[in-house]
């Protein structure tokens, strides 16, 4: 897991090209313009899928982790919480290869509060769990960047 910002540019050069890709889309678009479902960027390499929904408690949202893809939440608008935790301390469930999905259950480890600007990577290794309200629901729309695993 990585937590900054997208407007730090040179403190994230060290990261893989398709990641800076990411990163650098995400600086230079305005995300809360975009069309919600997934947008093109470098074909199946580099997306993002942009979502707008409401937060809410912790209780109503799931644990999942990806091994095909990396992803990387970045806020548009509002604001969001996402808990994370290394798969090592979690019960995880079967892969479905055909979403690119693991799910899981478990105990939080560490917790982001995200606001515009804002991103998280969380690796394969990184089970997470967004959407979870930080005062109240309330609305977002964001992109989640999906970064293929080289």
């Amino acid at each position: 897991m990585i937590y900054g910002s997208i407007y730090h540019e040179k403190t994230y050069a060290f990261l893989p090209p398709r990641i800076r890709q990411a990163l650098d889309f995400a600086r230079t678009h305005d995300l809360g313009a975009l069309p919600t479902g997934r947008n093109e960027i470098a074909g199946d390499d580099v997306y993002v899928n942009i979502a707008h929904y409401t937060t809410g408690e912790r209780s109503e949202k799931i644990w999942e982790a990806h091994r095909a893809y990396i992803d990387i939440h970045v806020l548009a608008t509002g604001t969001e919480r996402i808990d994370v935790s290394h798969m090592e301390r979690m019960e995880m469930g079967a892969y479905e290869e055909d979403k690119d999905f693991v799910p899981a259950e478990g105990d939080v480890t560490s917790s982001t509060i995200m606001r515009p600007g804002d991103f998280l990577i969380c690796f394969p290794v990184d089970v997470h769990r967004s959407g979870v309200k930080v005062d109240a629901p309330a609305p977002l729309k964001k992109g989640i960047f999906k970064v293929k695993v080289e």
